[in-house]
């Protein structure tokens, strides 16, 4: 039959990127549909103040590269635009511990450390993880209290996608043998997640995609996919219809276009409430596991604002350290770019309590007991250079279940405990660095009053299972119930890595794409 494309990919992000360059190296024709913005290094705004440019709220016309999404057991941290997540993350490519490979409802499926093992280091390459030559005042900060925490032999600097070369000295593309883009080194400015001006960060723009367009892949930016249907009564065997419309203008103008196959990649926020969209009407044998298997990675984000004006915490990549305080746990220090102050109007002191009332009443008085804390936060000069950011992420497993709500998806209890912003080790960790920072330990407004954690490592929602019953994919990322349909982002990670999961969700996918035979 004839399609408009062989595979049509929804999102650019670590998923739909790995899929576009190794489908159109198979021959096949490959469109890749990106509701954010396409960007150059240039135009990523200076400082997260510029929330035109660093948010993504196209109501207001805000058309930057992060999202904030709020619901009711947790508040998700996305990316936007061509690259997808690559865009504004810290850049950090972790391997998971042995116990992500053999938990979580796609155990026993495979020997998944072995199988993933060469993709992991396909991943490494494609993506140019090297290890973070450069330790400044937040890492000497961890390593501190990874030493009072006895752990000092177990600290170590990340690995990190980001060309280092010589500081912002252009050179040909060091990674691909002149085939990628131009590169220039890192100049340790802390301005990662904002989106790198210095063309240093590896972003997917600079490796995957702009080799799939070297290859014919076409990417269509600023337009999302509202609906997929089978073409005629099929099961997909005749190829998909996908009706698209556009995402950040005043009319939202639609088209429809066909393809043999379809990839979702549109991390949970975009591929769940697509499935759960599509489930009633269009793709009614979608797995009643839609939606099931959503993990947080147990996050919880600290801010720590310190008093020693002499210390520059902004300098370095946003992750350049990680140590484990126990078998269960990583913590890594976070940093924006100098000038980048936006997150200290939503901070309040650190507050755990097992009420919100109780919770309210504690920040009232730690208000009129000590405003100084407060304001000094509020008016800092610059608050990145001045703060430590704090993350902490734990292997331990509960999970949620989003559902389809009236406006928006929303979500609900699953198994094991809720997330929670109040974990005892998480304010064991923030208090230590404190008292060696000088400083006052800071959370996000959301978290001390609701008790909502924020996580900006979403996943699951289209796990990987035994049958339909389980899970919504198959061990290769294939739909239960349809052909040539598959699920390769965050949303198909199926136990919880308690690290960083971009290179995970990478290995995943190279995987899946390598069960893709060549065009004939």
């Amino acid at each position: 039959m004839h399609y408009d494309y062989d595979y049509i990919i929804v999102g650019s992000g670590f998923g739909g990127s790995v899929s576009a360059l190794r489908l159109s190296e198979k021959g096949y024709k490959v469109l890749v549909i990106e509701k954010g913005k396409r960007w150059e290094s240039g135009q990523f705004p200076e400082t997260n103040w510029n929330l035109r440019k660093w948010l993504w709220l196209p109501i207001f016309r805000f058309k930057g590269i992060f999202k904030m999404t709020i619901m009711r057991h947790v508040g998700i941290l996305s990316g936007v635009g061509v690259g997808g997540g690559s865009l504004m993350y810290a850049n950090t490519l972790p391997r998971p511990r042995e116990t992500f490979f053999n938990t979580g409802s796609w155990a026993g499926l495979a020997d998944w450390e072995k199988e993933l093992s060469p993709h992991y280091k396909e991943a490494e390459r494609m993506l140019g993880a090297t290890d973070n030559p450069g330790l400044y005042d937040s890492d000497e900060a961890l390593l501190a209290v990874a030493t009072e925490f006895g752990k000092s032999k177990l600290f170590e600097p990340t690995r990190v996608a980001v060309f280092f070369g010589e500081p912002e000295q252009e050179v040909a593309d060091p990674y691909f043998d002149g085939e990628g883009p131009r590169r220039s080194g890192c100049n340790f400015c802390g301005s990662c997640m904002t989106g790198c001006r210095n063309n240093a960060k590896n972003t997917l723009d600079k490796n995957y995609l702009y080799l799939a367009e070297r290859k014919g892949a076409e990417i269509l930016a600023e337009h999302k996919v509202v609906r997929i249907k089978p073409a005629g009564n099929s099961n997909g065997e005749e190829g998909y219809r996908l009706l698209l419309k556009e995402s950040s203008g005043l009319i939202k103008r639609k088209r429809y276009l066909s393809s043999g196959g379809v990839v979702l990649s549109g991390g949970v926020l975009g591929t769940v409430r697509l499935l759960l969209n599509m489930k009633g009407r269009y793709l009614p044998h979608i797995s009643d596991m839609a939606g099931a298997g959503i993990r947080t990675n147990n996050e919880s984000l600290a801010l720590v604002h310190s008093r020693k004006q002499e210390k520059d915490f902004s300098k370095g990549v946003a992750i350049g350290s990680i140590f484990p305080p126990d078998k269960d746990t990583h913590l890594e220090p976070v940093r924006y770019g100098s000038g980048s102050g936006f997150w200290k109007l939503l901070g309040v002191p650190l507050t755990h309590g097992k009420t919100m009332a109780g919770r309210i009443l504690k920040l009232i008085w730690s208000f009129i007991s000590g405003p100084g804390k407060w304001f000094r936060v509020w008016f800092s000069k610059d608050f990145a250079k001045e703060s430590v950011i704090l993350l902490f992420m734990q292997h331990i497993d509960s999970t949620l279940k989003l559902k389809r709500g009236l406006l928006n998806m929303r979500s609900v209890l699953s198994s094991g405990p809720a997330p929670s912003a109040f974990m005892p080790l998480a304010r064991q960790l923030a208090d230590a660095t404190a008292r060696e920072v000088d400083g006052t330990p800071f959370v996000m407004v959301s978290e001390a009053l609701l008790g909502t954690p924020l996580t900006a490592h979403i996943l699951g929602g289209s796990v990987i299972g035994k049958n339909i019953e389980t899970g919504v994919i198959d061990k290769n990322h294939k739909v239960f119930g349809y052909e040539n349909l598959y699920v390769c982002d965050g949303s198909a990670v199926s136990a919880n890595p308690g690290v960083n999961p971009s290179l995970t969700i990478t290995a995943m996918t190279e995987r899946a794409m390598s069960k893709i035979p060549i065009k004939e």
